[in-house]
């Protein structure tokens, strides 16, 4: 009888991890984040995981992480040294915190045009669309308004969507909404921008 084999799995993640490689988006995330030398895990290799666990466990909480990954090769597929346990909620949010500051839309764009560099894909034609997302219960408004501002520092921090009232596209006038814009290009349809809008934007 063999002893001392632990057996992990890999399953369609494998494939996934691998054009993420490929794409060298953890390489792109972490030359414009920055890499703590302190850090167990980074920044890119914690988007990583949070694109591999978004293909299976999403309806669960942010301190149940860590549990999508028992059971998985996570030092294959995320890099040496990694573990479950250092896929928690804390560095999680501390990285979410680091993208929504550096700004989503911004990251996503260099990836994609580092993407289409990479596969040939033709830019000359693009296609922009807009759809809602109506959602159900109480969102104060955000205010946005430089003269409701506390000084300069305030000024500068950036500012979330109104999740309000507008044309709704889902035919819930009633329901208040966010905006969702993305731009595809005209060769295979490969999104290169994307962002999130306030309800009632045109």
């Amino acid at each position: 009888m063999l002893t001392g084999i632990e057996i992990k799995n890999i399953n369609h993640l494998g494939i996934v991890a691998g054009i993420i490689d490929e794409l060298e988006i953890v390489d792109i995330i972490n030359q414009e984040l920055v890499i703590d030398e302190q850090e167990i895990v980074n920044s890119g290799e914690i988007v990583q995981a949070i694109i591999l666990n978004g293909l299976g466990f999403v309806s669960q909480p942010l301190y149940l992480f860590p549990k999508f990954f028992e059971g998985l090769a996570t030092e294959h597929l995320l890099g040496k040294g990694i573990l479950p346990e250092h896929l928690n909620d804390y560095k999680i949010g501390r990285v979410m915190d680091k993208l929504y500051d550096y700004g989503l839309s911004e990251l996503f764009l260099l990836i994609a045009l580092s993407a289409a560099k990479k596969y040939n894909v033709n830019l000359d034609f693009s296609h922009l669309d807009s759809s809602s997302f109506s959602v159900h219960g109480q969102y104060n408004q955000v205010l946005s308004s430089v003269a409701e501002s506390q000084g300069k520092e305030a000024e500068l921090e950036p500012i979330p969507i109104n999740i309000t009232h507008g044309y709704s596209r889902a035919h819930r006038p009633d329901l208040k909404q966010f905006i969702l814009d993305l731009i595809v290009t005209g060769d295979g349809n490969i999104p290169v921008f994307i962002e999130a809008a306030s309800g009632n934007s045109s």
